[in-house]
């Protein structure tokens, strides 16, 4: 039967909370370090030069091909038979970084595809250098619409997390189910690791909403105009007029 002196004994465990804290730096860094490949393998894929779109592309096509699972065994069983031993941690950082990088690149590309080509010509006919076009035009445009997705991918991210847990990452999962093991409370400590999830979810669902906000702001700042009750958006040659000359 059900016990709640046994669920909140797991709850409040020394042992969760510490794989609640491995969780939640599991996800930041593999979804810093996924995103900055991530942007390399986008412009790759949106290069002119043919070998570096097919090998970028081939990369795409085999991590989000294949599950991640077997990604993370491969790395760390695979890879000292041919001379690679990684311990646990950089095993499962590897396997997450690479394989969140293959889905972030797909984001982050289409991203840079959103903004009009328009723009970009516009503002080298300005004068102004590759890089700063893309710092002031493409950039905050793009932004707009990768937040949402790449707020979802944290999201999801963070509860991929529990795969580590069969290389032995001793994350939230892998800690419940030690747990489990010791008082033989199967129920309680899966609920326990499962309200843990929610409550960070929820956190990052909030911290979301604001980054939306955050980046929706300036797009309406910008791009619309009130009129008393109403709202008239600028056509699309003020829009890019406008977003040449922030």
């Amino acid at each position: 039967m059900w016990s709640w002196d046994a669920f909140f004994s797991i709850l409040t465990s020394e042992q969760l909370l510490e794989g609640a804290w491995v969780t939640i730096w599991l996800t930041v860094v593999s979804m810093i370090l996924g995103l900055a490949l991530a942007v390399v393998v986008a412009l790759a894929r949106s290069s002119k030069f043919l070998p570096l779109r097919a090998i970028s592309g081939f990369y795409v096509w085999l991590m989000r091909g294949t599950p991640l699972l077997v990604q993370l065994v491969i790395i760390y069983t695979g890879l000292p038979q041919v001379g690679i031993k990684l311990g646990v941690i950089q095993a499962a950082l590897l396997g997450l970084v690479l394989n969140e990088a293959a889905y972030l690149s797909e984001i982050v590309r289409s991203g840079l595809l959103s903004v009009p080509a328009g723009q970009t010509e516009a503002a080298r006919a300005l004068g102004m250098s590759p890089a700063k076009v893309f710092r002031v035009v493409v950039l905050p445009q793009a932004l707009r619409v990768m937040i949402p997705p790449l707020g979802n991918s944290f999201n999801g991210l963070l509860k991929t997390t529990t795969l580590v847990s069969v290389i032995s990452v001793q994350e939230l999962l892998r800690r419940t189910q030690f747990l489990v093991q010791i008082n033989f409370r199967v129920l309680e400590g899966l609920c326990a690791a499962a309200l843990y999830f929610l409550v960070l979810t929820t956190l990052w669902g909030l911290v979301q909403r604001m980054l939306e906000a955050r980046a929706g702001r300036g797009y309406d700042r910008n791009y619309r105009r009130k009129n008393g009750a109403g709202t008239r958006v600028l056509d699309d040659s003020a829009m890019e007029a406008e977003a040449v000359n922030r």
